[in-house]
């Protein structure tokens, strides 16, 4: 039996007031996997959150708050590996040169960056051609 990939393609314009229901949308995908063997309420719980941290940084500072840019979500589920892609048209970063925050100070930047790699399996940020792509993976054991 051929294995079939589930692919969701979301694009909403680049405004907070979309990031809970693209929230809601990996939430319910996390809640639907039939491969998930461990608990899906967590797993629900941290998608939404991934997702949410991933959306607030593109919105934020990749597409420096304008409204009339798109924030692009790509959620694939495939050979037990769950894949979210978030694009952006901005300048970039490099990824791995953002610190752990400083829990003791109340900072806010480079938190997001912390829960997706504590989260996730594996987090890469990367140029591709007209922007950048932010590719975060969870194997579903």
């Amino acid at each position: 039996m051929e294995k079939r990939a589930i692919e969701v393609d979301i694009k909403v314009p680049n405004q907070t007031r979309y990031l809970s229901l693209i929230g809601r949308i990996g939430e319910d995908i996390a809640k639907e996997l039939d491969k998930f063997g461990g608990d899906r309420e967590t797993l629900a719980y941290h998608i939404n959150l991934v997702l949410t941290e991933a959306m607030v940084n593109a919105i934020k500072y990749a597409n420096a708050e304008d409204p009339d840019k798109m924030v692009h979500i790509m959620i694939t589920i495939a050979d037990s590996e769950l894949t979210i892609r978030v694009y952006d048209d901005g300048q970039g970063f490099d990824i791995n040169s953002i610190p752990p925050p400083d829990f003791e100070k109340l900072e806010d930047r480079g938190r997001g960056v912390f829960i997706i790699k504590s989260i996730m399996d594996s987090v890469r940020y990367r140029k591709i051609d007209g922007g950048n792509v932010l590719e975060m993976s969870k194997r579903l054991h």
